[in-house]
């Protein structure tokens, strides 16, 4: 499992950003990779840990120690053998992932963590390059079709095992192109779209269909497709042709800041404002949408989560004139709390690549109110607060005299999701919700229709693209084991 004692001696190498004056004018990946011999080096700190947590806290539990022994060895084709075993799409996880193995990594209790989320990177790229991920059609198929409903991580997981396992899968979904969140929700920075064509033409070509632009039921558009020509099928028509039907749909309901002024021009969802600016760059037209740019506006930013910081670096490539970024909940600290001791996942202080961009970031904040003349956004009233613990519970309250009035022209709301959207397939289907307003399964992946089952943010609410993947995993094989 790696050198024996190479972590004493090998300190953990990132391949870190290219410089902010050269990226913040593009829209390529900033990630940098290191050569192949670095790669190997850190790879090689990987040590025989004895029990290891890493594979305990991947959601889709990939055998860390076992491909990262191979990859410092230069085995690059057997480390690929061993990562394939367990993970659809390393080429995504490897860009997008928080890496939950990291933080639970046995080297992490004492030193810095194997560089995991990027050695994988570099041995699903090196593949590739090998020639090494072809299609692999399944030999025979089983008589047995399954529609999978949405195209993002879970779906297209489901699909990827199902599919290989002999069964005639068709993947519908209503948007342009395949990718859900993949392709709309993550700016080309950070994951260039040329990386999911590439995985699904090879899942094309092992038998997986696709049907674009086809809404299941009278489901919302996405945004920027209320323009697009789209079919629609009856889910009662897809429940009757299919032996199963999978609802991969996410969970795509945004939730909202309603205070007052909210009717203003100038305020908008986050996954608006990051997929007009990927269909853009992807090709797509928008036909009467009003386009939202942050070129020469004062844009504010409401939700510090990974979206938030995705609008930054977009709102600064788009040229903003200045960029603020809020948060409700106190700063997190920037080392591991004793609260969330070793294995568990901390929540400390994460400054991300378009942090780095520019823009400032404030803590405990609360939005009061947005204010503007003749229809139009001009600044947002806000305060701060204070969080106290009452009945075991955080509870949240304004520091008097703390009023603050932020100028913005643009206020982009990344405050995540509250469960999918109960609209489309869900209420054609007749689907029962839980109270969270997500589709309720019984047991596994069951809903209350007997042939229709649910994975991935639609049934767990939303979470993280890794997560949504093992889901989908899951769920094939629940019903290979079923069909």
């Amino acid at each position: 499992m790696g050198k024996p004692g190479a972590y004493l001696s090998v300190k953990r190498q990132v391949g870190g950003y290219r410089p902010v004056e050269e990226r913040i004018n593009d829209y390529s990946e900033v990630e940098i990779q290191l050569s192949e011999e670095d790669r190997m080096a850190q790879a090689s700190r990987c040590m025989d840990c004895g029990v290891p947590f890493c594979h305990w806290a991947c959601p889709i539990a990939n055998f860390m120690p076992e491909w990262q022994d191979r990859l410092y060895r230069g085995d690059w084709v057997g480390a690929w053998a061993v990562l394939q075993d367990t993970t659809p799409f390393p080429e995504f996880t490897g860009r997008v992932c928080p890496a939950l193995c990291e933080a639970s990594c046995v080297l992490g209790a004492n030193d810095d963590p194997v560089t995991i989320r990027q050695n994988e990177l570099a041995v699903i790229e090196k593949a590739f390059n090998l020639g090494l991920v072809v299609p692999q059609p399944p030999r025979k198929r089983n008589g047995k079709k399954v529609a999978v409903v949405g195209a993002g991580p879970a779906g297209l997981a489901a699909a990827w095992y199902l599919n290989r396992a002999g069964f005639s899968v068709t993947v519908y979904e209503g948007d342009r192109k395949v990718g859900g969140y993949l392709r709309y929700g993550i700016p080309d920075f950070k994951l260039d779209k040329n990386f999911i064509d590439r995985r699904v033409t090879i899942m094309e070509a092992e038998g997986v269909n696709f049907k674009t632009r086809t809404r299941i039921g009278q489901a919302p558009y996405a945004f920027g497709t209320r323009g697009m020509d789209s079919e629609v099928v009856d889910p009662k028509v897809l429940e009757t042709s299919f032996d199963l039907v999978l609802l991969t749909i996410g969970a795509r309901d945004a939730r909202d800041l309603k205070a007052p002024g909210r009717e203003l021009s100038g305020i908008v969802q986050a996954l608006d404002f990051l997929s007009q600016q990927n269909r853009i760059l992807g090709g797509e037209h928008d036909e009467g949408i009003a386009p939202i740019t942050a070129y020469g506006k004062r844009v504010l930013v409401i939700g510090g989560g990974d979206t938030g910081s995705d609008c930054v670096g977009t709102a600064n490539r788009q040229g903003a004139k200045k960029v603020t970024q809020i948060e409700l909940l106190p700063k997190p600290p920037e080392h591991r709390p004793d609260s969330a001791p070793w294995p568990l996942w901390p929540t400390v202080l994460k400054t991300s690549s378009s942090h780095q961009e520019g823009g400032e970031r404030l803590w405990s904040i609360n939005t009061k109110e947005f204010r503007g003349a003749a229809g139009t956004l001009g600044s947002v009233l806000a305060c701060r607060v204070d969080w106290k613990m009452e009945n075991r519970r955080w509870a949240m309250e304004e520091i008097p005299g703390t009023e603050l009035e932020i100028p913005a022209d643009l206020v982009l709301l990344a405050m995540g999701f509250t469960h999918v959207v109960q609209g489309g397939a869900v209420a054609g289907l007749e689907l029962e919700t839980d109270e969270r307003g997500n589709i309720k399964t019984r047991g596994t992946f069951h809903t209350s229709n007997p042939k229709v089952w649910a994975a991935g943010d639609a049934k767990n609410g939303a979470s993280l693209v890794v997560r949504a993947m093992a889901e989908g995993r899951a769920a094939a094989e629940a019903i290979i084991s079923t069909l």
